[in-house]
Parts: C-alpha cells; sequence; structure tokens
C-alpha cells in the first residue's frame, strides 16, 4: 500500500536592524540610557497565528534565486531595499511551523535611519525597538535573538557598521552604533584609541555644521580596509569586547505562529 509524503516547504524571511532615532529634543542629556536597534515586523492576517507579529518574508518559488527572494519579498512587506543583506542561517526544525514542515533560509539586512522614514508603516507593518518586541510567531524570537548575537559578534571585526551609517559620520555616531548593538555605554576616549588603531577610518578633513561647541571631524570607513573572514575575539578588556552568548538557539522554544506574505 502506498503511502503519502508530507514534502518541506522552503520560505525566505529578513530580520532588518536599524538605529533608533535620536531621543527627542529638550533631552538634557542622552546618556542616560544607550540607543538601541528597531526591527520591522508584519502583523499575520491569516492563520496560523492570525494577528500575532513576524519577520517580512515569503514562500520560495521554483525559478527564484534566494537572495531575488529575500530582496523581493523584503520590499513587497515595507518597501526597504537595503544595500546590505546578507543569508544568516536555515531554520528548519521539523516542529517548526503547525501542520507542515516548513523551511525558512532567514537573511538579515541593515539600513540606515533615514531609510526607515521612507519604510512602509501601518496596522500591519510597525517597527519595534529591540527591547519592546511582542510576541511572535513561530519561532521568530529565536531567529532574531541569533541574528542580534550574530550582530554583535561581527561588529568586533568588520565594517558592517558601515550600513548603519551614512557615508561621512563622526566620531560619536560610531560610537553610538557600537554602544546599540552591544547594550551598554562605552567610554569615548577608550573607543577612539580603538577605533584609531583598527585603520578602518580615514579623516576627511571636514567638519559636521551646525553643532554648538566645536564642529567634530567626520570620518569614511577605508575601502582599502578588507575585514578578516573569521571573527578573532575581542581580548577582554576591549572597549568593544560582545557580551558573552545567550543560550543556544536550538534551545529556544518554538512558537507556534507569520504576515500573508510570510509563511514561515
Amino acid at each position: 500500500m502506498s503511502q503519502h509524503v508530507a514534502h518541506a516547504r522552503l520560505a525566505v524571511s529578513t530580520v532588518i536592524f536599524a538605529l533608533a532615532p535620536d531621543q527627542a529634543d529638550g533631552v538634557a542629556d542622552d546618556r542616560e540610557r544607550p540607543a538601541s536597534l528597531r526591527i520591522p515586523l508584519v502583523r499575520r492576517l491569516r492563520e496560523p497565528g492570525l494577528g500575532r507579529w513576524a519577520l517580512p518574508g515569503g514562500w520560495l518559488p521554483v525559478s527564484e534565486a534566494l537572495d531575488g527572494a529575500a530582496a523581493r519579498t523584503l520590499h513587497e512587506t515595507t518597501g526597504l531595499a537595503p544595500k546590505y543583506l546578507e543569508q544568516l542561517y536555515t531554520f528548519g526544525d521539523p516542529d517548526r511551523s503547525p501542520g507542515e514542515r516548513v523551511v525558512s533560509v532567514v537573511y538579515w539586512a541593515l539600513v540606515h535611519s533615514d531609510e526607515v522614514e521612507r519604510a512602509v508603516s501601518d496596522e500591519n507593518v510597525r517597527w519595534f525597538d529591540e527591547d519592546a518586541l511582542p510576541e511572535l510567531a513561530f519561532d521568530h524570537a529565536a531567529i532574531i535573538d541569533y541574528a542580534l548575537r550574530r550582530l554583535r559578534t561581527k561588529l568586533v571585526y568588520s565594517r558592517i557598521a558601515h550600513a548603519l551609517l551614512g557615508e561621512r559620520f563622526t566620531m560619536a555616531e560610531l560610537r553610538r552604533v557600537h554602544e546599540a548593538v552591544l547594550r551598554r555605554r562605552l567610554d569615548p576616549a577608550n573607543f577612539r584609541r580603538t577605533i584609531e588603531a583598527s585603520g578602518t577610518l580615514i579623516d576627511t578633513g571636514e567638519r559636521l555644521a551646525g553643532t554648538r561647541h566645536r564642529p567634530p571631524a567626520l570620518y569614511r570607513f577605508d575601502p582599502a580596509h578588507s575585514p578578516v573572514a573569521s571573527p578573532s575575539p575581542a581580548p577582554s578588556g576591549s572597549p568593544l569586547a560582545a557580551p558573552p552568548p545567550a543560550a543556544s538557539v536550538a534551545a529556544s522554544p518554538s512558537r507556534p505562529g507569520t504576515h500573508s506574505k510570510e509563511p514561515q
């Protein structure tokens, strides 16, 4: 007697990070808390997980490349077309989705805060602070946690902060990115010494206009500086050393639950 064999479905999803905008004018000291990262989520318009929030994404057509599908579904759901889009990991636990086997190839993207203003934002697409995420569909909370830990690790050995900044930036703006990703304050003097010793920046010779005090210098990343292929652990005393990773994503409980274009 023949036995029906269910096949897995393949999907793509994307975790998007952007730096939260500066605190409102009138705040005397914005050093009270570190800057934060923001993540766009889409609301599920169907079961499973109707009404829950999830990562943007969609099913993978048989004729479309993975990178192309990730970019397309991301643009369809959020209106974003990030310059930095990289494959993160493949999540395929058998019980990720109730009723069927879904394997998700997950990408991650970094966007400048200016791009957030042009992104879709309505009742079904909303940006959340990483510290204030709602209850998520499926295992998407674990996926975001994995992406955050990957971002923190990669920050200490690559030029990945470039994607969250403009072409030119001040040392304070660069430090703010590191503080937002690492979730802790960094000593300005130690940070400057560490960055200058890395040889990754070029002083443009220009200064930021419109400031109250002495205009700070503007920098850009040196395109000739190639980041290493694999992470080198930062010394424990380094101001850029990442915090210890949390528990393995495999140990995180999967959560039943995505947007009409995001199957898993």
